[in-house]
């Protein structure tokens, strides 16, 4: 398994650090008794550190002890979520007469009980072999309107409720629609599901970006839809186009190229290793001892390199247990729940390395500051306590207890 977790030397550790320290904390300006000790206790990241929902967790026997396993997985390690295939058209509507919403809305009540943001991948699919035979047999009135009504009936029907959603994926790659409809298709999807939920925040979503492979032509890809007036509220990037490792200086390119068009990123399919591996090919194949240290390597350091970019608003895994992952050796946990160095990898980061637990005390003026990573806190002195969310658009803030 050749590795290029490489960082430390050609981007450098220290420089990570910093940009890390100035673009995801913020400082709390903590007021209270003289001389008393304070807590601040991190409780959520305001960056997502996300993975996507299987179908199967969330249909049939949801309360199967799998479901439920996986699910209390999934809490303790994540605080973002994307939907896998359950919103995809071809998931929802096998055939013209009939839809099927249960999984969706199966999924979105759990997450909002358990105030988990969840991104809708995807409304559109263009990609040819992914667009269901009925549709493609239809005239181009009938498919104009029946995209219509696919794009208005969900708005409708989940408005205010998905955080997000891929508007038509991997357009750079095909878009049956635009080739049946015209240029402008992609610009009348959005308005269309804007008029359906007005405030819908609707992302571009491609592959091979980070590769630096596509960069150039999703950069213009973007432009040109900006140019059309299309409503885009962020930039889709899978990561899962490299192979056993990933090349950290192409992906740092990458997203410094993309953050230049001020548009929200985030990590929309991340596995390590990628589909270029062998595998992505053989999906029954197990690592070494080696291998699986050499991937928690190249995990931290692609999640260093995303979190110290501003632009990068999170990272969502393409699975997380090995029985329910599309390349299964990229999963943080086995069959049997045991985690994988990369998972042990990854709580450190996040929880620990990336998460605020400070006690200190108020000075002789009652006042402390703390450097606190943006998201939600408590903090407490005695038996007073305040829960407070820090965000990056504060960067300080002011709490009184």
């Amino acid at each position: 398994m050749s590795v290029l977790f490489c960082s430390s030397i050609t981007i450098g550790a220290d420089q990570l650090d910093q940009a890390i320290s100035k673009h995801r904390m913020g400082t709390l300006i903590i007021e209270g008794p003289a001389g008393a000790e304070v807590d601040v206790k991190q409780l959520r990241h305001s960056f997502w550190f996300g993975a996507a929902l299987a179908n199967q967790m969330f249909s049939g026997s949801k309360n199967s002890p799998s479901a439920e396993k996986y699910k209390s997985v999934f809490l303790e390690n994540f605080n973002a979520a994307v939907t896998e295939n359950a919103l995809k058209w071809p998931s929802m509507q096998r055939t013209r007469d009939r839809i099927d919403y249960s999984v969706v809305d199966a999924m979105l009540r759990w997450t909002e009980e358990h105030e988990i943001p969840l991104r809708g991948h995807n409304v559109f699919w263009g990609v040819q072999k992914f667009v269901q035979d009925w549709v493609q047999e239809l005239d181009d009135a009938e498919l104009k309107e029946t995209l219509r009504q696919r794009a208005l009936t969900i708005a409708k029907r989940y408005r205010g409720r998905f955080a997000e959603y891929d508007l038509n994926n991997e357009m750079l790659h095909d878009n049956f629609y635009e080739r049946r409809l015209g240029p402008n298709i992609t610009k009348e999807m959005a308005d269309w599901f804007r008029e359906g939920d007005p405030n819908a925040v609707l992302y571009l979503n491609d592959y091979d970006i980070l590769t630096g492979n596509r960069l150039n032509d999703y950069v213009k890809q973007i432009n040109d839809f900006l140019g059309q007036g299309v409503a885009i509220g962020g930039i889709g990037v899978q990561g899962h186009l490299h192979g056993d490792s990933f090349d950290p200086v192409k992906l740092k390119h990458s997203l410094e190229a993309l953050g230049k068009l001020n548009l929200p990123i985030r990590i929309t399919e991340f596995n390590l290793p990628g589909q270029r591996s062998t595998f992505h090919r053989q999906r029954q194949s197990s690592m070494t001892a080696e291998q699986e240290q050499a991937k928690a390597k190249a995990i931290v350091e692609y999640y260093r390199i995303c979190f110290a970019n501003p632009n990068v608003d999170g990272i969502l895994m393409w699975g997380f247990w090995e029985s329910a992952c599309w390349i299964p050796a990229s999963a943080l946990f086995k069959k049997d729940w045991t985690p994988t160095p990369a998972a042990l990898a990854y709580r450190d980061l996040v929880y620990r390395q990336w998460w605020t637990d400070e006690s200190t005390k108020f000075d002789e003026h009652g006042k402390t500051n703390v450097r606190v990573f943006y998201g939600k806190h408590r903090v407490r002195c005695g038996n007073v306590e305040t829960i407070v969310e820090i965000t990056p658009k504060d960067r300080v803030l002011t709490v009184q207890l």
